[in-house]
């Protein structure tokens, strides 16, 4: 069965009528009520493409108003550089390569406890809107996901989906539960109407919710509304990127609409840094604010990127941050805010709680972050780093090893090499990644999960 939906050009057509809903189930006596939870996340999007980062070529006004009025992250970090494996951190917590996602398109591993298994524990609704990506298949153009995928955000957790296996643009067909969809206009102003349509029933049943929207854009190859290829001066990667800003406005506007937007945590990041071909026109694939490399490597550009948190009831001033984080906290720093107990949970995780940041407590990130990036399926040697609150060391792995040292906070764009001079910090920082490397190297032979042993994939994987 094919459904066809219609979308307003430049604004997206949903009808709101209620209003005066909290969506969140009642807490105890003088208990906060919990939030309602939205995680959007692009495709990438460099740390650049944000008019508040600097960006010329367009104005992001909402994301720039969502900058303004919550928690605004100035060293925010993809925990890899491409999509299938920092979506894979996002559900769990852990760094992609513990659970054999090395490598966009391959899958996320059914023993790992999500973020939406973790939530319904305490109640929440969840639902999953735009880019899945961790069902593994054939590379390419988003399709349909089937119900009886055995990979699909169904079997992760989520109560409801409107999704498709990779990047998307104009004119789409997702899967809403199974049934095919096919929707007239720009796919992030689709995965929006959708979500406020399902956050409508939400908030009149009176059930807190968590919601992943997780935008196509601005994925190649490309395709924005005419409008928005006009208004971003005929370049289509900003054109995509207007259609995403929009979008996040409508959202802020219907949570505004259902009375819910005060206690609505909505955290926005990208998946990886963009592209940017040195061979195309100036700008063509994105701009990472100047940062050295791009989307696919380990140097900042390709793992550094815009990030937000706007939660009104919780986060009251606007706060700009120096303190490092990764997409990696986002499941750690959700349990911790909801206080769900899983006994059950798979360790170790590799994010850490941002709850004492949320508060102001925390001056700088109390633990390291490790970064890994090859593309084969097995644990070979390729470039890793390890960051710490002042300086990220980078092993070249090929053709010879080599560790580098980076000062990042005298020297963000990472042109200055200062391992000669401090081989003291070299030698314990590279103590700790190595550690950390053979710690992954045991979670990927499932020496996390119960009797330490992996189960076979699901048939068809």
């Amino acid at each position: 069965m094919l459904r066809r939906k219609m979308l307003k050009h430049g604004a997206v057509a949903v009808f709101l009528g209620l209003s005066g809903f909290l969506g969140a189930a009642l807490p105890a006596a003088g208990a906060a009520p919990r939030p309602n939870i939205i995680l959007c996340m692009t495709d990438d999007q460099g740390w650049g493409d944000v008019s508040y980062n600097g960006l010329k070529q367009i104005r992001t006004p909402h994301l720039d108003s969502m900058a303004a009025a919550g928690l605004r992250f100035n060293r925010f970090y993809a925990q890899h550089p491409s999509c299938s494996p920092t979506r894979a951190s996002v559900m769990t917590g852990r760094h992609p390569y513990r659970m054999g996602t090395f490598w966009p398109g391959m899958p996320l591993r059914l023993q790992e406890m999500t973020i939406a298994q973790a939530v319904k524990r305490a109640g929440y609704a969840t639902a999953h809107f735009g880019k899945w990506h961790l069902s593994g298949g054939k590379p390419g153009a988003g399709r349909p996901i089937a119900a009886t995928d055995p990979l699909g955000p169904g079997k992760f957790g989520f109560d409801e989906w409107f999704t498709v296996s990779n990047w998307f643009d104009l004119d789409w067909t997702f899967s809403h539960n199974g049934t095919l969809e096919k929707v007239t206009g720009d796919g992030s102003d689709a995965i929006v109407a959708e979500a406020l349509k399902y956050i409508a029933k939400k908030v009149k049943n009176n059930e807190p919710f968590l919601t992943c929207i997780w935008y196509g854009s601005p994925h190649v190859p490309l395709k924005p509304l005419p409008a928005d290829l006009k208004a971003a001066g005929g370049a289509a990667y900003y054109g995509e990127i207007l259609g995403v800003d929009r979008s996040l406005g409508a959202l802020r506007a219907g949570l505004r609409k259902l009375n819910i937007a005060d206690n609505t945590l909505v955290w926005f990041c990208s998946d990886n840094g963009a592209w940017v071909d040195e061979k195309a026109a100036p700008d063509a694939y994105g701009w990472n604010g100047g940062l050295h490399g791009h989307k696919g490597e380990l140097w900042e550009g390709g793992i550094r990127v815009p990030g937000l948190i706007e939660w009104p009831a919780r986060i009251k001033k606007p706060v700009s941050t120096e303190v490092i984080a990764c997409t990696s906290d986002i499941y750690p720093t959700i349990v911790d805010l909801l206080q769900i107990k899983i006994p059950d949970q798979v360790l170790p995780l590799d994010g850490i709680s941002l709850v004492p940041l949320l508060d102001g407590k925390m001056k700088e990130r109390p633990q390291p972050l490790g970064f890994w990036h090859h593309g084969e399926e097995t644990l070979e040697e390729g470039p890793a780093a390890w960051l710490e609150n002042r300086y990220k060391l980078f092993q070249q792995n090929s053709p010879r090893k080599v560790e580098q040292l980076y000062d990042l906070i005298a020297d963000p764009h990472e042109t200055t090499d200062v391992a000669a001079q401090h081989p003291e910090i070299v030698a314990r920082m590279l103590a700790k990644l190595e550690r950390w490397k053979k710690s992954v190297q045991r979670s990927n032979r499932g020496g996390d999960y119960p009797d330490g042993r992996l189960l076979p994939p699901p048939p068809g994987i």
